[in-house]
C-alpha cells in the first residue's frame, strides 16, 4: 500500500510532465529513472536511522515541494516565452530528467527512514516501491502524453500550473 501512495506521486507528476509532449523515450528514461531512485532513497532513508528522521522528512518534503514549484514554473514560463531564446530545463536531459526524478522520490526518502519501525522485510518493500514508481510514472507520463496532445500549444502550461500546485501543496 505504501508503494502504491508513493507511486502516485509519480503518476500525478508524470501527468503534468508528459502534457508537455514527450516521445517513447524519454518515457522509459523518466519512468526507469523514477524507480531507480524509488529504490535508492528509500535505502538511504533507511540507513540514516530513526534519529534523523523527524528533521529529513519535514527537510524532503520542502526540498521535494521547491523542486516542484520551480519545474512547473519553468514549464510556465518556456511555454511563453519566444522559442528561439533557449535555457529552461529541458525534460529530455539528463539534468531535466534527474531534477524531476528526485523531486518525485524524496518523499521515498522518509519512507525509508519510517521502515526501520516496522517489522518489514525491507528489500521487499523499496522492490515495490521502485516497480510502483516505474509504472506509475511511465503510466503518468503516457496519460499525459495522451491529453497533452490534445490540448495543443497549452499543454506544457498546463503541465507547469499542475506540477507547481502539486509543488504548493507539499510546501503547505
Amino acid at each position: 500500500m505504501i508503494s502504491v501512495a508513493l507511486g502516485m506521486d509519480a503518476f500525478s507528476l508524470g501527468i503534468g510532465v508528459g502534457m508537455k509532449g514527450i516521445v517513447r523515450r524519454q518515457v522509459f528514461l523518466i519512468s526507469g529513472s523514477v524507480g531507480v531512485l524509488h529504490v535508492v532513497m528509500p535505502l538511504l532513508g533507511y540507513g540514516m536511522g530513526r534519529v534523523l528522521g523527524f528533521y529529513l522528512e519535514r527537510i524532503a518534503v520542502m526540498v521535494g515541494g521547491g523542486l516542484l514549484c520551480f519545474l512547473g514554473l519553468n514549464m510556465i514560463y518556456s511555454a511563453f516565452r519566444d522559442s528561439r531564446s533557449g535555457g529552461g530545463i529541458n525534460i529530455s536531459s539528463i539534468w531535466g530528467i534527474g531534477l524531476f526524478s528526485v523531486s518525485v522520490s524524496l518523499d521515498s526518502l522518509s519512507a525509508g527512514l519510517s521502515l526501520g519501525f516496522f517489522d518489514a522485510d525491507g528489500w521487499l518493500a523499496v522492490t515495490l516501491f521502485g516497480v510502483m514508481g516505474t509504472l506509475m510514472g511511465a503510466a503518468g507520463l503516457l496519460l499525459g502524453q495522451h491529453v497533452g496532445s490534445r490540448i495543443g500549444d497549452y499543454g506544457e502550461a498546463v503541465g507547469g500550473i499542475i506540477l507547481f500546485f502539486l509543488g504548493l501543496r507539499f510546501l503547505m
